[in-house]
């Protein structure tokens, strides 16, 4: 989960569930406020309304019949009681029910209507309804004059008005539906907005594998295109740039060779045995350095084409080869699987990787075995080991340890880098680590489930 938010993908998506959150919040919120406020206004049209019809009702009733339409009209939440307005109540705190009531009445009738804290405002005997039966009773005082000019003052119960939140208990439900749905929606978008990033991530790690990877797509909208374009055209002249520094250095080995052949006839004839083998030798390391210099080119552009080659016949081989060769070599365990590699390469660093066990630790022991969706094979030596800091250092070309690996030896210190390389060019991994019981060992893992692409590395 944490990997997901911390990835392009996981940013788009809280983004877009942020902002549809935050959008939806603050539209319910101000659709909220303006229900409230037209429940508002309707409530004191209704008001209004029942004031309007009891005031007409009196005007057109007999005086003496009067108080007992008052009585009456208690049962409603109206008092009323025929009096003048005091003094101090001559101002208009609640125009909104004024002028809602005027309209009723007609504009030209005096109206005082303001809240009031009369401890003698009773609420209606009919009690409301089950949304406003438990609400405090807030009550309104309104002042006119009937048409032959009784005062009167009528005083309201009604239910305070209470600002409901957004979002509600009754709402939790809906609302968790709709985040569901909006993540979902969301998950989509961002998984559909980053699939062209993750395919040119992929693109660029199977680049550092393999350069003579298909090229990517170039369609979808136009940033991507472009940068799939872009990456075919990168990936283009790096190849070239490889080809043509791979046939540099086959030329010069080519050239080389002839005036090489030429110096080592020309040593034989030296008369000094001692010079002349000390001479042989510096020409012989100066032949297999020019030649493991061609070979690193060629680990990193070969042409050869992959092939389903069996990993147990492949080690069979190798191994039997060097055994041939009088090398003390052995073979343990079994893979029982295919993978597609390149025979020759693939043998190549076998081959380099088992000198180098018998080259410095006297014996190579080669064990093989399957690990899930890897072929792993270990060679172990019996020799000193390398010193923890240097096992990744050794990987580095024409780089030697001056206690083990000098020319006296043969090392040109180009081994292990070829090694590493036609490893990686086949999708896998090879490391060094010095074994508990002593010695060197060396790991290779090949990926057994996914195919090397034919073409050119």
């Amino acid at each position: 989960m944490k990997r997901f938010f911390a990835s392009m993908a996981g940013r788009v998506f809280l983004i877009l569930v942020a902002g549809i959150v935050a959008s939806v919040a603050l539209t319910l919120a101000l659709a909220t406020g303006e229900r409230q406020e037209t429940m508002a206004r309707m409530r004191n049209a209704h008001t209004a309304e029942r004031v309007a019809q009891l005031v007409l009702a009196l005007e057109a009733a007999p005086a003496e019949a009067r108080p007992g339409l008052a009585a009456a009209s208690q049962r409603g939440g109206i008092q009323v009681k025929f009096e003048a307005a005091a003094a101090g109540n001559l101002a208009e705190p609640d125009p909104e029910f004024t002028l809602a009531l005027r309209q009723q009445l007609g504009g030209e009738r005096k109206i005082i209507a303001h809240s009031t804290d009369d401890t003698g405002c009773r609420p209606p005997s009919r009690p409301f309804n089950g949304a406003t039966r438990n609400r405090p009773m807030v009550c309104r005082a309104v002042y006119l004059n009937l048409q032959d000019g009784t005062p009167m003052r009528l005083t309201l119960a009604r239910p305070r008005d209470i600002h409901s939140p957004p979002f509600g208990l009754n709402t939790l439900p809906y609302l968790l539906l709709f985040l569901a749905c909006i993540s979902v929606l969301a998950y989509l978008v961002a998984r559909m907005a980053t699939r062209p990033l993750r395919q040119l991530e992929q693109a660029a790690i199977e680049l550092g594998r393999d350069i003579g990877q298909e090229p990517l797509p170039e369609r979808g909208p136009a940033e991507v295109a472009n940068a799939a374009r872009a990456f075919n055209a990168m990936q283009a002249r790096i190849h070239q740039h490889i080809q043509e520094r791979t046939r540099i250095l086959a030329a010069i080995t080519h050239d080389l060779q002839t005036p090489l052949t030429r110096l080592r006839l020309r040593l034989e004839k030296v008369p000094d045995d001692t010079l002349r083998e000390k001479l042989i030798a510096d020409l012989s390391a100066t032949q297999d350095m020019v030649r493991e210099g061609l070979d690193l080119a060629r680990s990193m552009d070969s042409e050869e084409k992959p092939q389903r080659l069996d990993l147990d016949s492949l080690l069979d081989s190798v191994c039997a080869d060097a055994a041939d060769a009088g090398q003390n070599v052995t073979l343990a365990g079994k893979i029982n699987a295919s993978v597609m590699a390149r025979p020759g390469a693939l043998k190549r660093c076998l081959t380099n990787l088992l000198d180098n066990a018998v080259k410095y630790g006297g014996a190579a022991q080669v064990s093989a075995s399957r690990e899930g969706a890897q072929a792993v094979i270990r060679l172990r030596d019996h020799g000193p080991g390398i010193p923890e800091a240097y096992l990744e250092t050794v990987f580095e070309p024409f780089y030697r340890m001056e206690t083990s690996r000098s020319r006296e030896t043969g090392g040109t210190g180009l081994g292990l880098p070829i090694a590493r390389n036609i490893a990686e060019k086949h999708g896998g991994t090879l490391r060094l680590r010095n074994h508990p019981s002593g010695g060197l060992e060396a790991i290779l893992a090949l990926p057994l489930e996914k195919a090397v692409r034919p073409g050119r590395l």
